[in-house]
């Protein structure tokens, strides 16, 4: 029997259109022969619309986008959710959502309570790696190396702004990075180098975000390392990204095409296996299954500091993820979606094991 596959894309975020991508990638991938494919769009207001199963390859990402001309975006949302929950046989949902409202636990809680299986990280992880800072504070809690940072919060800044700037100048040196507290993509990131730039800066990430972490500037190289697996996870070789910027933003990634993937990066043997050691450290102390893509930067003496985790990383047939396990182990791009959806009903079928009643009744 074909297992059903519902690609959730779109979302109410600012990588609306990242996913999209991702998702497309995802679709195309997929056997028709094992898999009856239903691309699930949410457009931003976050309602739910169903083109049905797919058969032939999607073209182009924004063909994934339904205008809806009915009466009621929520009833249609319910409607598709009802069909969902009564549909019989296997079935999963790969939610190829980025950022806020996909990435950060609340897409998870909703599958959980409809107990259907999903691609990728729980409620928990997903919600811990998404906010900078409490990631930082477990890292920090666990000896993960990290750049030094601090958390303050909308409020922090509207109310005692002056104690706010004294601490952070106190604490670091400019250049700084300021950073909204849960998002992705580098979408309301700045680097400042000066007071006026720092207090602009927290005015841009605070249209994003109510948190902000601040990190010191790190001089080295960007790499990143796939992790995949639930209870036994493995990491892939260690990848790099040249660039030609000082900084990867949002057009960086994924409008001007000005990123080069060197795979597996120019390091040491012993410090690629100690990277590749602590990204999976990373990742079981977010309690992370399914995958996560574990961003490092190296420094002068290849000294590694984790930048971040992504636990629904970009994943287009070019993103990093699928192109490091097929440079680490031969894995294809079809054959990583068919091991994330298999690992996906592992974790259900285990997570279905559980007790949710009292024993004595």
């Amino acid at each position: 029997m074909k297992t059903t596959v519902y690609v959730l894309c779109g979302g109410r975020t600012v990588e609306h259109d990242v996913s999209l991508i991702s998702a497309t990638g995802i679709i195309n991938s997929l056997s028709r022969e094992n898999y009856t494919v239903i691309p699930i769009y949410i457009n931003q207001a976050g309602c739910f619309f169903s083109h049905g199963p797919v058969f032939e390859k999607i073209e182009n990402p924004q063909d994934l986008k339904i205008r809806w001309e009915g009466e009621d975006e929520k009833d249609e949302t319910g409607k598709i959710l009802q069909i969902m929950l009564a549909q019989t046989g296997p079935k999963v949902v790969f939610p190829a959502l980025h950022g806020t409202f996909g990435e950060d636990g609340t897409v998870q809680g909703l599958l959980d309570m409809l107990n259907i299986a999903y691609v990728g990280n729980g409620v928990m992880s997903s919600a811990m790696a998404m906010d900078k800072g409490v990631t930082k504070d477990l890292f920090h809690l666990h000896g993960i190396p990290q750049s030094r940072y601090q958390v303050f919060t909308k409020s922090d800044w509207q109310n005692r702004q002056l104690s706010v700037i004294t601490n952070i100048s106190k604490a670091f040196d400019y250049p700084l990075f300021v950073k909204p507290a849960r998002g992705g993509s580098s979408v309301g990131i700045s680097q400042a180098n000066d007071l006026k730039a720092f207090q602009q800066a927290v005015d841009k990430a605070l249209e994003f975000d109510d948190k902000i972490v601040v990190e010191e500037t790190l001089v080295g190289r960007e790499m990143q390392i796939s992790v995949v697996g639930n209870q036994q996870p493995e990491a892939s070789v260690v990848g790099e990204f040249i660039q030609e910027r000082a900084f990867m933003d949002y057009a960086a990634k994924y409008l001007d095409g000005k990123l080069i993937q060197v795979i597996p990066a120019n390091l040491t043997e012993k410090t690629a296996q100690a990277m590749r050691k602590t990204a999976v450290d990373a990742f079981q102390v977010l309690n992370c299954q399914g995958l996560a893509r574990v961003d490092f930067f190296v420094c002068q003496g290849e000294r590694f500091y984790v930048n971040e985790v992504n636990t629904m990383p970009g994943f287009t047939m070019k993103s990093m993820t699928p192109v490091l396990w097929e440079r680490t182990d031969g894995t294809t791009y079809s054959q990583l979606v068919d091991r994330l959806i298999q690992l996906a009903i592992e974790r259900h079928e285990e997570r279905n094991k559980l007790c949710y009643e009292r024993g004595d009744q």
